[in-house]
């Protein structure tokens, strides 16, 4: 297989994460289950980010970040996962881009958006998923 064009293909669900450091009682407030990681709809995933400090935003999922690693490595990755045509979609193909990984998947036109996990993290280091 001397002549591959890639040494790893991943496929895998495109998540932009956002992390944020929060107190106990956020969680609290916000019905959170500390240290687990809930399934939410985009409705809910707008109210915490609306809802969430400062951010940093990063483009993940296991099968991303295992192309991302290969590329660190030396190796020649691809990705296959949709995103949408919009904001976290865009962000998405530039991380997956800018990390050598060839990231050229037609992202949706309408509906659902990106997938995004709100990540808290306590003061304990605790991270709770809301993806």
């Amino acid at each position: 297989m001397a002549d591959a064009k890639y040494d790893v293909l991943t496929v895998g669900n495109a998540i932009v994460d956002v992390l944020a450091s929060c107190e106990d009682d956020f969680l609290v407030e916000h019905e959170i289950t500390k240290g687990a990681m809930n399934l939410i709809d985009a409705e809910r995933s707008a109210k915490l980010f609306a809802a969430m400090g400062p951010a940093r935003i990063v483009s993940g999922g296991s099968a991303a970040n295992t192309a991302v690693g290969v590329a660190a490595l030396g190796g020649k990755s691809a990705y296959f996962g949709k995103t949408c045509n919009d904001d976290n979609g865009a962000l998405y193909k530039h991380d997956m881009q800018a990390q050598d990984v060839h990231f050229e998947t037609q992202p949706l036109e309408t509906a659902p958006p990106t997938a995004t996990s709100m990540i808290f993290v306590t003061p304990d280091s605790e991270r709770s998923m809301n993806t």
